[in-house]
């Protein structure tokens, strides 16, 4: 009984409720379509206006360029960020921009200096270190639920 709560003790104490995610980029898309209904005529209209305004604001919304990600702007100095360059993953804080390249340094060794250009650097697939509520939440319940086990064991 003691070993498997010192076992779980210690994996409790391993595990981070903080976890890296990719910001997901907004699009401009449903936005136009639940414009495109406020704006559209009350009840008395004919199906073909109906049907010319819903087109049009499909040909809109298929005419948009998807938004430009800009690498400085998401890579600010002392942010914790996991990064993919050239295939290959890091987990750094970023330290400063010298012209088109980032440098930095890995998350648990700060006398190492890394330098990535920009060009380097997939942008779909910068991921931000956060705070994650529901994995809380789980080692919240699990922890209660272990001292409640605790407690029943010692009584019995």
């Amino acid at each position: 009984m003691q070993k498997n709560l010192y076992f779980i003790i210690i994996l409790f104490s391993l595990t981070s409720c903080y976890t890296y995610q990719v910001k997901k980029q907004v699009d401009a898309a449903p936005d136009n379509k639940q414009e495109s209904k406020k704006n559209q005529p009350l009840a008395n209209t004919t199906s073909m206006q109906m049907k010319s305004t819903t087109a049009e604001s499909q040909n809109l919304n298929a005419q948009q360029p998807p938004v430009p990600i800009n690498i400085q702007e998401k890579l600010t100095p002392n942010k914790n960020v996991k990064i993919d360059v050239e295939g290959k993953t890091y987990k750094i804080i970023v330290d400063k921009w010298e012209s088109d390249s980032l440098v930095a340094h890995p998350v648990h060794n700060p006398k190492k200096i890394l330098k990535f250009h920009k060009n380097q650097i997939n942008s779909e697939r910068i991921a931000e270190k956060r705070f994650s509520q529901p994995i809380a939440d789980i080692i919240t319940v699990v922890a209660y639920a272990g001292i409640g086990v605790l407690i029943y064991s010692l009584i019995r």
